[in-house]
């Protein structure tokens, strides 16, 4: 290593044994470790509690909507951000100006909280990574090289508001503790002179890395560019070279110029040998559809004749990944992205929606020998139509293969629910999601399994355990963890057999229920909400659920259901507050497990 390195804690992957996030049953239990993730602390209390529904006619039933202090005046021309540059929508603002036509704010006028600087200071996270200040959208290129974790990401060096689009550029050892370093790309030619936008890197077999990504032009017109690390010697990658080459891709034929972005990280064809990479766009019906070049030097591109894939009514796909996944459940490990298709392989085709900013995957088959497209298992939960990878802010998403810990990583971009006068108050806008490790869950073949990177739980200190807990109907129980600024939460719950057998069937089909439906975690069903309550003062007047909702359907069968509910979660009007959430797979013999990190750190 290179003497003038910097010095960051290292990745230990043994100092915790490598837990499957998936399934097992477990004693009922509660954990919850404090931990900290910075040498300063500020204490502070997370308060944190069980809860089971809540009883009728007292309590929470009983709260009315929060208001906040004085009035905000939104100026027309900040409604919208990114959507005529060509690119999703960067603002909250649409979504509050919604809220507020549907009796958020006084006359169907939006409001806004009177935050003083000691609230704002408070909403820096620690777990999360962000950058020091100002705007932040997708990850980019995340790559290992050279004993560093590196993380690209779209960034405006100006504003908390999105605009400017340049890369910044942070490196890790551990994927938790990063050193913030010099921007990595600016818009300063041409050919992306109005944004360095998302974009993938690939490292070839000589070690060589090929970074393409997305570039708009003086006339906005979406290319593609190559660059490349200024000095391949650098572990720190500080310096970036362009190509004279660039653009080394513009739209094809029938594509809309500000319909063509977001390359992948290539994979060479089990075919030929060459290179492949896949770019979103859409068709002119407003299908999502991801276009398939080939290449041998990254300069030269063929359009191959076929689609990798595409589906009927789901617009602009962006950020689209592609991956392979082991289907063999003795296999817990990740795959090297270019690991050809076959006997125990999968491939994960994923997109990012424009129509409503949603990451959207489907697990199938790559056809990699023959005509280069992708076909998924179930055409009923194709892309953009079935799953999620995340229910809550969660989008752009980018995974990257990780050679020290064998393992795919996934990336996400979590954007702001604040107004944009909160961001430019508080001086920052949005975090990137806790980097979780990705596998196929092979027990169901149907879905993924998330779980944060094992190098969270070196941030753990001592914890506290609370076993063998019975909550009853309508109650809500308090459970004391002391003071702390982050803590980890581990909880199982056990579901009375004896209940489920004597609820009634059919109580709400799992086909009418949602986690957006009704009253969120105040909304009494036979078998929920129950769960935890995290972020709560005392009077619980301010708080955010987290929980479980189960359905009987008339066979008999309960569809479990997990959500978040933000209703009450801020005192504060002026930013989207929801419920979200979905149905989880929960097979014979197992309870009810979840993981909460909860933040709060500051300056």
């Amino acid at each position: 290593m290179d003497g003038g390195a910097p010095l960051l804690p290292e990745t230990s992957l043994e100092s915790h044994q490598q837990r499957d996030p998936a399934r097992g049953k477990r004693r009922l239990s509660t954990t919850v470790l404090p931990a900290v993730a910075s040498a300063l602390v500020l204490v502070g209390l997370a308060a944190l509690f069980l809860v089971y529904g809540f009883k009728d006619g007292e309590g929470l039933d009983d709260v009315t909507p929060m208001g906040g202090g004085g009035r905000v005046e939104v100026a027309a021309a900040a409604s919208s951000r990114g959507v005529v540059e060509g690119v999703s929508e960067k603002s909250t603002i649409p979504a509050l100006h919604l809220g507020a036509s549907a009796g958020a704010g006084a006359g169907g006028k939006l409001q806004d909280y009177d935050w003083t600087n000691s609230m704002l200071s408070w909403q820096r996270t620690a777990f999360h990574f962000q950058p020091p200040n100002n705007w932040m959208n997708d990850p980019n290129g995340p790559l290992y090289y050279k004993g560093y974790y590196h993380l690209f990401y779209q960034w405006n060096p100006d504003s908390a508001v999105w605009g400017n689009i340049t890369w910044g550029h942070a490196v890790s050892r551990d994927l938790i503790h990063w050193l913030h370093l010099p921007l990595a790309m600016v818009p300063d030619h041409w050919y992306d002179i109005n944004g360095v936008w998302t974009g993938s890197a690939t490292q070839l077999p000589d070690g060589r890395i090929v970074m393409l990504y997305t570039g708009a032009t003086t006339e906005s017109v979406q290319v593609q560019n190559l660059a490349e690390p200024a000095d391949p010697n650098d572990p720190l990658l500080l310096h970036w070279a362009k190509s004279e080459a660039n653009p080394v891709l513009v739209p094809p034929p029938g594509v809309g110029l500000t319909d063509f972005r977001d390359p992948t990280t290539a994979w060479r064809s089990p075919a030929d040998s060459s290179w492949r990479i896949t770019i979103g766009s859409k068709n002119p019906d407003h299908a999502g559809l991801a276009l398939v070049y080939k290449t041998d030097d990254f300069l030269n591109y063929d359009l191959l004749p076929t689609l990798l894939h595409v589906v009927s009514g789901t617009g602009m796909w962006e950020c689209v990944d592609f991956y392979p996944v082991a289907t063999d459940p003795a296999i817990q490990v990740g795959l090297e992205t270019s690991t050809p298709p076959g006997a125990g392989v999968k491939h994960v085709l994923k997109a990012s929606l424009d129509d409503d900013r949603n990451d959207y995957y489907a697990i199938g088959t790559y056809d990699g020998e023959g005509a280069d497209t992708w076909t998924p298992d179930n055409a009923e939960i194709d892309v953009g139509i079935g799953l999620r990878y995340d229910y809550g802010k969660f989008y752009a998403s980018k995974t990257f293969y990780d050679p020290v810990g064998r393992r795919r990583v996934l990336w996400g971009w979590i954007g702001e629910t604040d107004s944009e006068r909160s961001d430019i108050l508080k001086g920052w806008a949005s975090v990137q999601s806790i980097p979780r490790t990705v596998l196929l869950d092979t027990k169901t073949g149907s879905n993924l399994l998330q779980w944060p990177v094992v190098e969270v739980e070196n941030l753990r200190m001592h914890g506290k355990k609370f076993n063998d807990i019975v909550i009853s109907p309508g109650s809500v129980m308090p459970l004391d963890v002391g003071k702390a600024t982050q803590l980890d939460i581990e909880a199982v719950f056990e579901v009375d057999t004896l209940a489920t057998s004597k609820s009634i069937t059919g109580e709400t089909g799992a086909a009418t229920y949602s986690c957006d439906m009704g009253a969120g975690a105040v909304g009494r069903g036979l078998l929920g909400p129950f769960g935890l309550l995290v972020l709560a003062d005392d009077d619980l007047l301010e708080r955010t659920a987290i929980f479980f909702y189960l359905i009987k359907g008339v066979n008999g069968n309960l569809t479990t259901f997990f959500c978040q509910d933000e209703l009450s979660s801020s005192k504060a009007n002026d930013l989207v507050k929801r419920v979200y959430g979905s149905l989880v797979p929960v097979l014979d013999g197992e309870n009810l497990a979840l993981r909460i990190l909860v933040s709060l750190f500051g300056y």
